[in-house]
């Protein structure tokens, strides 16, 4: 056990790696100069080489990459060209809105899905499979961002019930910050919810038809006791590898969702670093997204340890 886990981790900072060596080489690629953009075009050649200096564009893509990749490592993310603070600090500002934000995302879905799901495969051609089958279809065929302009329109503007955009921080209360979070996790959810109802209804049939649910069965056990207790605990494998996918999806998604909401997100924060070519909160952002994916598809393969003891066993040997 010790020696996969260490396999995987070596393999999870591995890949951190070649994620960080492919986004330097992709900031780097981007047209224009971040210190002609900062000062405009009516600065001198003296003032432009001297910011390009002071930001450290003059050295080579070498020493660059490797002084951005210790400072990463160490905690040190640099300065924001835009800001002019400390980009760690930035991240965790708005960390405070992305992640609540992606995880009622998640909790949404997995509420909405699962037992739906669960439904239509026990009940096969019945009214919760054509129930699931019309949602996940419309729920996937539209997107998200439509899905919050709609609800911004009936519950922010035409009913009241919802603040429109923004976004007033945790220090304000909880409920008001859940709040204001409701509407963009909702639209956030609803495709992947769709996604994941498939899943889940696929899932459980097959695992209805394996020969130990026949068995239980056959020994009296009620259709619920064996749905439930034997069943739906062997089909989550295939559940827990789409969760660890949406996950990726929903971080993705938030960049669009939070500008749609005008939250102070990571990806409004990476949105306007693009616009205003802050390359070092460019690059912070999207490796720390990147780093934050790879470590939940981590623990998702460490989940299959405790879903399924026949893993233990064989990692065990």
């Amino acid at each position: 056990m010790i020696v996969l886990l260490t396999r995987r981790i070596m393999g999870l900072f591995l890949t951190l790696i070649a994620v960080s060596l492919l986004l330097f080489a992709v900031m780097a690629l981007l047209p224009g100069d971040p210190a002609a953009i900062t000062l405009g075009t009516s600065a001198t050649p003296e003032t432009l080489a001297a910011l390009r200096h002071e930001m450290g564009l003059d050295q080579s893509l070498i020493l660059r990459y490797g002084q951005w990749l210790g400072g990463a490592l160490t905690g040190d993310l640099g300065m924001s060209y835009t800001y002019g603070v400390p980009v760690a600090g930035l991240i965790a500002e708005r960390l405070a809105v992305t992640l609540p934000l992606a995880i009622l995302a998640i909790l949404l879905s997995i509420l909405i899905a699962v037992p739906l799901g669960v439904a239509a495969a026990a009940k096969r051609g019945g009214v919760f499979n054509i129930i699931a089958t019309l949602f996940s279809q419309m729920s996937i065929a539209v997107p998200g961002f439509w899905v919050g302009l709609l609800m911004i329109l009936l519950f922010a503007t035409s009913l009241g019930w919802m603040p429109a955009v923004g976004f007033p921080g945790w220090g304000n209360g909880l409920w008001p910050a859940l709040k204001a979070l409701i509407m963009p996790a909702v639209a956030l959810a609803l495709p992947q919810a769709g996604v994941l109802t498939r899943v889940t209804r696929s899932a459980v049939l097959d695992t209805l038809h394996e020969d130990f649910a026949r068995t239980a069965i056959a020994k009296g056990l009620s259709r619920s006791a064996v749905l439930w207790g034997h069943v739906v605990p062997n089909a989550l494998m295939p559940v827990m590898t789409i969760l660890g996918l949406q996950f990726t999806f929903l971080v993705a998604g938030a960049v669009l969702i939070e500008n749609v909401f005008n939250l102070p997100g990571l990806g409004r924060l990476a949105y306007q670093a693009l616009s205003q070519r802050d390359v070092v909160v460019l690059q912070d952002v999207v490796l720390f997204f990147a780093g934050l994916v790879i470590v939940v598809n981590f623990l998702v393969d460490l989940s299959y340890l405790v879903i399924d003891p026949r893993l233990r066993s064989g990692a065990a040997r």
